[in-house]
């Protein structure tokens, strides 16, 4: 197995994961030729994706889900929650699949299990998936960790895991005070201290590779985010890998 992203943070998510001759890919926060464009840097043309499968609705997760699947014909997998929300978006559309947020389904040789999260949006998800030998972790937007999370996150072979802020960055920031509560509060984004409290919750005997992702670039550091969740892990910061708005990170094999 092996996974990449094309990008991500506040202006665009995107993650493919792939296994046994299948292809996924979790979200497409990214324009049409701009999706394509990123999975080129990938070696990947949109027609080597046998689905999408969406978190939330959220811009920067849904955003070009529509178009782009309808553009070259590929399978997009929403919560039921999800699809009540932007479910215009496909209308007329089809191979869109709606799914329960702890239902289990198959994409080729790809098993995804989603699990619920708490964040502001109408049936959220995280992914967990693997090929039967090895699991990755994907937690990209959530608040606050659950006994739901850690159960699902624990014994993955990779994480790809938010660190959204730095509670102090943030605090004393130049955003507007609302926006500042929502990032903060239980269903908004993970800072540095609770993604690594949540690190240090999981089973990572089996951890090959950690990714920090969906960094802010107002409210984060990319040294920030590798110091807390070192911290968690007792290794060296530069272990830890960043996810990038522009560029994301390259494949990495498991």
């Amino acid at each position: 197995m092996r996974f990449a992203s094309l990008g991500s943070g506040s202006e665009g998510n995107g993650l493919v994961v792939e296994a046994g001759g299948s292809r996924l890919m979790i979200d497409c926060g990214f324009g049409v030729r701009d999706a394509a464009a990123r999975l080129a840097r990938l070696g990947l043309a949109p027609g080597d994706l046998d689905a999408i499968v969406v978190t939330h609705e959220h811009s920067d997760h849904v955003g070009g889900v529509a178009a782009f699947a309808a553009r070259h014909a590929i399978p997009v997998w929403l919560t039921f929650g999800t699809l009540s929300a932007v479910g215009e978006r496909f209308a007329g559309m089809e191979r869109v699949y709606g799914f329960d947020s702890h239902d289990t389904f198959a994409v080729g040789a790809l098993e995804v299990r989603p699990f619920p999260v708490p964040h502001d949006a109408r049936e959220p998800v995280q992914f967990v998936v693997g090929d039967g030998s090895v699991r990755i972790g994907v937690v990209t937007d959530l608040g606050a960790s659950t006994p739901v999370v850690e159960r699902a996150l624990s014994g993955c072979d990779a994480l790809v895991l938010e660190c959204n802020h730095d509670a102090t960055m943030l605090a004393e920031g130049r955003y507007p005070q609302p926006l500042k509560a929502r990032i903060a509060g239980r269903y908004g984004h993970l800072d540095n201290a609770a993604s690594a409290a949540l690190l240090a919750a999981l089973d990572t005997t089996r951890l090959r590779h950690i990714v920090a992702a969906h960094l802010s670039k107002e409210n984060n550091t990319p040294a920030h985010a590798r110091a807390a969740l070192a911290g968690a892990l007792d290794c060296a910061a530069d272990w830890i890998g960043v996810a990038d708005q522009a560029a994301g990170f390259d494949w990495r094999e498991i």
